[in-house]
């Protein structure tokens, strides 16, 4: 457990490389473990799913933000310590909204 937020992000970068969709999060069993993510690594694979349904490349995104290529990929980098603020921006572009809850 204590790698799992890192095996997590990293089968995240495996998909991002492949093109796949990031799966969502599958409700727990009796019995079994969550991982929790922290809300910015939760918020980018949704700008990345969003992305993907939406056939939106990153030099489409830079466009549509009027912004730099290379903050776009920062955006996307789950390893980056982007800002929230960021995130809700790109999914609001897409017509999305992120919506966090509370357990």
């Amino acid at each position: 457990m204590l790698n799992a937020e890192a095996a997590l992000v990293t089968a995240f970068e495996i998909c991002e490389e492949q093109r796949q969709a990031i799966p969502m999060p599958s409700v727990a069993a009796s019995g079994q473990v969550l991982v929790n993510l922290p809300v910015i690594v939760a918020g980018k694979v949704a700008l990345y799913n969003a992305m993907l349904a939406e056939s939106k490349r990153k030099a489409d995104m830079a466009r549509l933000l009027n912004i730099a290529p290379m903050l776009v990929d920062r955006s996307l980098s789950f390893r980056h310590k982007s800002r929230i603020e960021q995130i809700e921006t790109a999914l609001a572009v897409l017509g999305r909204r992120l919506v966090v809850g509370v357990m």
